[in-house]
Order: structure tokens, then C-alpha cells, then sequence
């Protein structure tokens, strides 16, 4: 096992980081998008060493000549799609390969193989060639293809992934060695996790081969501020073109019906806008909230290139005791959420996201956090168009003491975020960046280490606020004076008091006055709830039934009730719906703390999240905006 150690330790350190621009891929009359999605074959690599697969070098050629394959969904993990408990508990190297072909009229384009996420680890080869590497999983990477490509037959895609969490992947992980050959047969290894959720894996998203032209636009960045007494709005743009031949460029503002109402011939500038209509959570607007300009920028020159960029115009402020959406204080009444479903685990599937936007909705939901890790960027353009506020938040959960020293973790973490940010950084949705889920924020070694990505993430995005989840007591956590936004997961009557939801109205305003008279900032709290198994009814109520999650919510409601509009700014539910996580004996089949089943149906306590989520939306348009605080 020493050689699947050593080997997996340097493809991390050889990683490849992509170009500056991610741009989402949309085609144009300048680009064309070829899918890639389907059924690949595929195959784990079960040797010993989880070696074998280079050893015999899979990727030189079709891996049904090397072996068996079965077939693969992609999107989709692979480890609930079969009935090998082998394949679903897999720790190592899985292959997977497809074979598709290029029209020659791509041959003069630039040519540009795209994966929005594969976790975690992933190497690419094109026609035996490697492409790209990729280092974490949730986010997109991309290579350039165009000299790789037979336009005159088949070509070979093969991927190489490996989902072992390690001191230096986010989330972290160890491997533990079973030495004792008398309990455990010689080899025998285990996956030891930070996280409490399962670690899917597998190519999670889409992939898709796309063009552009030569020179063509590789990156824009948009900010956007609004001088509300004036009723004027200014969107800030920069583009960046790659390229030698010369172009002529033009930019324009269009509104929703396509209508051009600025533009510009300069690659960076500021597009003044008269009486706007703002982007707005839904819960703020009552007519149309999440209203989107499209930036379009066009190239034309012997070959034109042109990119059409959504644009929400809105600005995010905070104050010592406020969350302010374009200067009107927001209060978010929200959820946490997971990229979870039965068969498909954590792949992109489109009726599921509609389903679940659908229930927010239902809910009243206005806000959901990304916990832990930055979803697919269909359910974010969700978000964008439906008025959904988006708290966007790294896979750095679980970090531990023991982590905070390691200088390639650090540097693992900010290039993430920078990740993130230029995934993320045009989308109205997101208000709010988070750095982490529940670390050790407690350990002297923290703070260094959250003042580099806390630093590091403000100076990417000036223009939100920066904030993790921390479970840590007031009296000790040593990394909240970095953030804009104090976010605390609290558990009273579940994991401290259990079977006491008597006792949480007063642990909950001991726990926020405490908080407020150390740090003079917003609170929200990110996590609060009980487990549920559906069905389950007890009366008087008792953990685990659904009486028992509604009789923590109600206390946990009237809490709250006595703190919004002073310095209280959010509620989020732990969780939306049940998910899957690893076996053990505290979790039946998963977590089921959701106020949904993981098939997306109500448990009792979702008529009382609606009954209030809905009666603070609606109470919302009885007030002046000013006064408003949803």
C-alpha cells in the first residue's frame, strides 16, 4: 500500500491549475458545444496497490481491451448505481473511457474539453495523451484539445480518478493501515473521514467539448453599485481576450427583452444605467424579483467570438448589526441543503433540481447555504433567476488542530477559493462567501491559518462579505474576529440536553447575548434541528420522531423571534432533506435531520417551517421597504 501512497501524494503535487478565465460554456454564434455526457464504460482498479491501471497503462488504449468494464452514467457517482458493495465503498483509482468523434469543420476552431466537476482527484487523457490534471472535487477545469483531436475517426477519452481524502485534500481524510493480520487480512486499509455526509465520487457533472474562435474571450469579471437615491446604477466590466489578430470589440447592456440600453467598444469600463430594476430575493419584490441584464460582448474580426453573461444588478453591505441587499435589510429564512439523491448520489440531474427549487419555493426558503462544498452552477443559475440568495461555501469542512500546520493544505484551501471566486464571482445570487465548515476554530493554530483564506477570499471579492461556520463556544473560538457575518451551528436539545427542548429558548439568547457583547456583528446561525425518522410518531414526542423536530424548531422559532431586527440576520435549517452518509452506529441509513425525505416528500415539520417562512414573506410586503427586514 506504500506505493498507492506515494503515488497519489505526487499527483497532488504535480497538479495542474487552469487558465484564468472559467467561463460557463454557451453557445454562440461564434462557439459551439459538443456533450460528452452518457454512458461510459468503466472500471475500479482493485489491485492491491490501486496501481495496476498505470502499471498497464489503461489510458493507452479502449479499457475494454484491458479488462472488463461495466457501463457508467455520467453525470452520476458511480457508487450507488450497482449492486457491488465493492464499487459503492470504493477507496482509489476508477477509470472510465468513452469514444466520440469531431466534425472536421471544428478543425480550424480552437477546441476546449470542459469537466465541471469530478471528485476528487482526476487525470485526463485524450487519445492516450494526457490533457489535464485536476486536483478537488465541485469545481470546473478545462484544457485546451485542439493538436489532440482526430478529425478523421474515432478519438478516446480516459479519465483516471481517485477519491481518497487526504491531510491535504478538502475536505481532509486519512487513510488507516489494518497491520494485525489476525483480525484483518493482509493490505486491509479504511477511509477514515472528517465530514458527516458520504464521499461520492465519480464524474459528478457534465463534460463537454466546446469551440471558440482563435482569439477569442477568455474571461469577464462584473461588479455592479447602485446609488439608490439617485436611481442609478453602474456595472463595472473587464474582459479579457486572448489572441494575435486584431478585433474589434463591443459590448452591450441588454435588458430582459433584449433591448440594448448601454454599450461600450472598450475591454473595460463602466455602463451607467438609468433607473434600474434591481436584482432582488424574491422575498423582497413582490413584482419582478430577480431581474437579469444580459452582458453581451462580441469579437468580430476574421473569425468572431461572443459571450452573452447574465448580469444581476444589486450590492451587498454589511453593518455591525445588519445584512443589507441593495441598502434594505435582509433577513434570511433558509436551509442548508446537499447535492444528495438516491441512485445518482451527488450527480447533476436536472428534474431534482427543478424538484427542489419547487420546494424551497413551497417552503418559503429564501436563502440556502452550499454546505459543504460549491454546487453545480445549473442549480446556482436557479438561483440567479429565481431570487434565491446564495451563502457559497469552500469543501473545507472538518478541519482539525492537526491540519492547521500543514503549509500544502493552506495552500490547497486559497487555491480553491480562487477557484470559487472565478467560477462564481458574476452571479447576483451569491451575497456571501464561506471559507469553512466547522473547523477547530478553537486551536491557536487556527488563527494564521483563517487569516490567509478569510484574507486571501476578501481580496479576491471585495464586494462580499466573508464568513465560515463555526460550532465552537464564544468564550474560545479564535477565528470569528476575521469574519463580516458571525455564522454558528448550534444543537441544543439534540446533541447536548437531548429529549429537552424545554431548556433550548434560554441556551439560545444566553448563547447570542454572549456572542453580541464580545463581537458588535450580525449573527445568523447556520445549523440548528433534530433527527427524524418519517413516520415515526411518539406522543408525548421522543428524539428521532417527527413530533420531537417540531417541538425543537418551535422552540428554536421563538428564540429567534426575540432577536430579528436587532442583530440576528438568518436561520438556516440542518437540513433540507435526509442524505447519505457514511455507516455508523449514529446514522440509520444516513442523516435524517431533513425537514424532507431524501425523495423530496414532507415530514411534519415542514408545514411548520412553511407555515412561517411563508407568514414572514408575506408580512414582508405590508411594510415599507425600508423597515423591511426579509
Amino acid at each position: 500500500m506504500d506505493k498507492f501512497k506515494i503515488i497519489f501524494t505526487l499527483s497532488i503535487l504535480i497538479s495542474i491549475v487552469c487558465g484564468k478565465g472559467m467561463l460557463y460554456p454557451r453557445s454562440s454564434e461564434g462557439r459551439q458545444i459538443q456533450s460528452l455526457d452518457g454512458m461510459w464504460n468503466f472500471r475500479i482498479d482493485d489491485s492491491p496497490t490501486r496501481n495496476e491501471g498505470f502499471d498497464q497503462k489503461w489510458y493507452s488504449r479502449p479499457l475494454s481491451i484491458t479488462g472488463a468494464v461495466i457501463p457508467m452514467a455520467v453525470p452520476s457517482s458511480y457508487n450507488d448505481v450497482t449492486e457491488d458493495k465493492n464499487i459503492r465503498d470504493f477507496v482509489g483509482w476508477a477509470w472510465y473511457d468513452r469514444e466520440f468523434f469531431v466534425t472536421k469543420e471544428w478543425q480550424s476552431r480552437r477546441l476546449v474539453l470542459r469537466f465541471d466537476s469530478a471528485h476528487y482527484y482526476c487525470i485526463v487523457y485524450v487519445n492516450g495523451a494526457e490533457a489535464v490534471r485536476h486536483n478537488g472535487g465541485h469545481l470546473p477545469f478545462e484544457a485546451e484539445v485542439s493538436n489532440m483531436i482526430n478529425f478523421d475517426g474515432p478519438n478516446y477519452l480516459t479519465v483516471a480518478l481517485n477519491n481518497t481524502l487526504s491531510p491535504t485534500t478538502l475536505p481532509p481524510g486519512t487513510i488507516s493501515y489494518k497491520t494485525d493480520t489476525s483480525k484483518y487480512p493482509e493490505g486491509y486499509f479504511v477511509q477514515n473521514l472528517q465530514m458527516d455526509f458520504f464521499n461520492y465520487a465519480g464524474i459528478h457533472r457534465h463534460v463537454r467539448l466546446y469551440t471558440t474562435p482563435k482569439t477569442y474571450i477568455d474571461d469577464i469579471t462584473v461588479t455592479t453599485t447602485v446609488d439608490i437615491g439617485s436611481n442609478v446604477a453602474y456595472v463595472i466590466y473587464d474582459i479579457q481576450i486572448i489572441g494575435d489578430q486584431a478585433v474589434g470589440l463591443t459590448v452591450e447592456l441588454l435588458d430582459s427583452e433584449g433591448v440594448v440600453i448601454q454599450g461600450a467598444p472598450t475591454s473595460n469600463g463602466t455602463l451607467k444605467v438609468m433607473n434600474p430594476t434591481l436584482w432582488w430575493p424574491y422575498t423582497m419584490n413582490s413584482g419582478v424579483p430577480a431581474y437579469l441584464y444580459t452582458l453581451k460582448v462580441a469579437l468580430d474580426g476574421s473569425d468572431i467570438d461572443v459571450y452573452r453573461l447574465p448580469v444581476g444588478i444589486r450590492v451587498v453591505n454589511v453593518t455591525s448589526d445588519k445584512f443589507l441587499i441593495n441598502n434594505t435589510p435582509f433577513y434570511c429564512h433558509g436551509v442548508d441543503k446537499h447535492e444528495d439523491s438516491d441512485i445518482r448520489g451527488k450527480g447533476l440531474d436536472y428534474a431534482l433540481i427543478a424538484k427542489d427549487f419547487n420546494m424551497l419555493k413551497w417552503l418559503g426558503v429564501n436563502c440556502f447555504r452550499t454546505s459543504h462544498y460549491p454546487y453545480a452552477e445549473e442549480i446556482l443559475d436557479q438561483a440567479d433567476q429565481q431570487g434565491i440568495v446564495i451563502i457559497d461555501e469552500s469543501p473545507g469542512v472538518g478541519i482539525k488542530s492537526y491540519n492547521f500546520d500543514n503549509q500544502d493544505l493552506l495552500n490547497h484551501h486559497l487555491e480553491v477559493m480562487s477557484e470559487m471566486y472565478r467560477r462564481d464571482k458574476n452571479r447576483p445570487s451569491v451575497c456571501m462567501w464561506s471559507v469553512a465548515n466547522e473547523p477547530d476554530s478553537d486551536s491557536a493554530n487556527s488563527v494564521n491559518y483563517f487569516k490567509s483564506v478569510i484574507g486571501h477570499t476578501r481580496q479576491l471579492d471585495p464586494t462580499r462579505p466573508v464568513s465560515f461556520t463555526s460550532d465552537r463556544d464564544y468564550s474560545n473560538d479564535k477565528c470569528v474576529q476575521f469574519v463580516d457575518v458571525i455564522m454558528i451551528n448550534r444543537y441544543y436539545g439534540w446533541y447536548s440536553d437531548t429529549g429537552h427542548p424545554e431548556v433550548i429558548q434560554r441556551q439560545v439568547n444566553t448563547n447570542f447575548l454572549e456572542w453580541r457583547k464580545l463581537y458588535n456583528k450580525p449573527l445568523l446561525v447556520s445549523e440548528f434541528g433534530a433527527g427524524t425518522v418519517a413516520g415515526l410518531h411518539m406522543e408525548p414526542s421522543m428524539a428521532f420522531t417527527e413530533e420531537y423536530q417540531i417541538d425543537v424548531l418551535s422552540q428554536y422559532h421563538q428564540a429567534f423571534d426575540q432577536h430579528i431586527g436587532k442583530f440576528l440576520v438568518g436561520e438556516l435549517i440542518w437540513n433540507f432533506a435526509d442524505f447519505m452518509t457514511a455507516q455508523n452506529p449514529t446514522r440509520v441509513v444516513g442523516n435524517k435531520k431533513g425537514i424532507l425525505t431524501r425523495q423530496r416528500q414532507p415530514k411534519a415539520a415542514a408545514q411548520l417551517v412553511r407555515n412561517r417562512y411563508n407568514s414572514m414573506f408575506h408580512s414582508s410586503f405590508k411594510r415599507d421597504r425600508r423597515l423591511c427586514y426579509l
